[in-house]
């Protein structure tokens, strides 16, 4: 009868630990990949459609840069979008790295649990025979 309270509570603290490890993930997904990352997003490419566009329309209509120059700020913002892309990416790559590592320790653990249950049933059954 110890053994069974001793392994409710056991199950009863790992559940909780499972519990405050499930809403911790929660939160860590919507800081990175939740509403609030979408819109600043959108934002970010918003301003740069926009810089974009007014450097083409002064180009065109109008003569207050040389085309040159309005070229290679387009070219230098186009670059910059593609540096904030990256590392957007890598944001999102090293947070699935992070949950393909959280899976295999927790794979580990139940690993190693399963083991230990085996062996205890081993020897519950080497009692028994004897």
């Amino acid at each position: 009868m110890g053994e069974n309270r001793q392994d409710e509570k056991r199950l009863l603290e790992e559940f909780a630990a499972f519990e405050k490890e499930r809403e911790e993930l929660r939160f860590a997904l919507g800081e990175i990949g939740g509403q609030k990352f979408s819109r600043k997003d959108n934002w970010i490419n918003i301003v740069f459609l926009v810089l974009i566009v007014v450097l083409v329309c002064l180009d065109l209509f109008s003569d207050i840069l040389p085309w040159r120059i309005s070229l290679e700020v387009g070219m230098f913002l186009v670059s910059f979008k593609i540096v904030f892309m990256i590392h957007s990416q890598q944001k999102v790559n090293h947070f699935q790295f992070w949950i393909l590592n959280s899976i295999e320790y927790r794979m580990n653990e139940m690993s190693r649990i399963v083991r230990a249950l085996e062996q205890k049933t081993k020897a519950e059954e080497q009692r028994k025979d004897a």
